[in-house]
């Protein structure tokens, strides 16, 4: 598959926009991970992540990029004891969760339409 590709991204200026176009075109049937509270949540299957087949997973990046990470970072820190204690229920933070999902579809959606929109121009200059 991967001969395949590199034979398909050619070598042209636009090989590179080709290469991440149908990368991410193959990585879309993927399940995107959500933002949840576990305090909210009573099932702890739920926080497994299957392509790392652990029990209980949590991910974040640097809190300077993303409104979950930041939120993320506090709870850790204030759970180890290293800051004080976040003034949040678990309703207002599944809300804050909900909220940074919603948003992370909307914006994963317009990269989906970005891409079929670049895609469908590929294969009309292909034809």
């Amino acid at each position: 598959l991967q001969k395949s590709l590199k034979e398909t991204f050619g070598a042209d200026k636009y090989s590179r926009a080709r290469k991440e176009v149908l990368t991410y075109m193959f990585s879309r049937p993927m399940q995107m991970a959500l933002y949840f509270c576990t305090g909210a949540l009573e099932d702890e299957t739920l926080f497994h992540h299957y392509a790392l087949n652990v029990p209980f997973y949590t991910h974040f990046t640097s809190p300077i990029r993303r409104y979950a990470d930041i939120i993320v970072h506090r709870l850790l820190s204030a759970s180890l004891g290293a800051s004080s204690p976040v003034m949040m229920d678990k309703e207002a933070i599944q809300k804050q969760a909900d909220h940074c999902n919603d948003r992370k579809m909307a914006s994963k959606r317009v990269q989906e339409l970005s891409t079929d929109l670049f895609f469908s121009i590929f294969v009309r200059v292909r034809a």
